[in-house]
């Protein structure tokens, strides 16, 4: 599990790349889920905030870049 000051230690082609890693293993772990086997089913809840705490991260880089280039 990553949390949001790890995230914030990342560049921004590791924070993408990170994002990807975990969207294709949720992806991994509902067809597994589907298919009966899935033996962590709490993963995919740590998985989606992981995601969401990547994403986050992205947003508040895009803002602050926002607004740096506004003054």
């Amino acid at each position: 599990m990553a949390n949001a000051a790890e995230l914030r230690e990342l560049s921004d082609a590791e924070l993408a790349e990170k994002h990807d890693q975990f969207k294709q293993e949720l992806f991994d772990l509902r067809f597994a889920l589907v298919t009966g086997q899935l033996d962590n089913p709490t993963r995919l809840k740590q998985l989606r905030r992981d995601i969401a705490r990547v994403l986050t991260v992205q947003r508040q880089r895009e803002l602050q870049t926002t607004e740096e280039s506004t003054k």
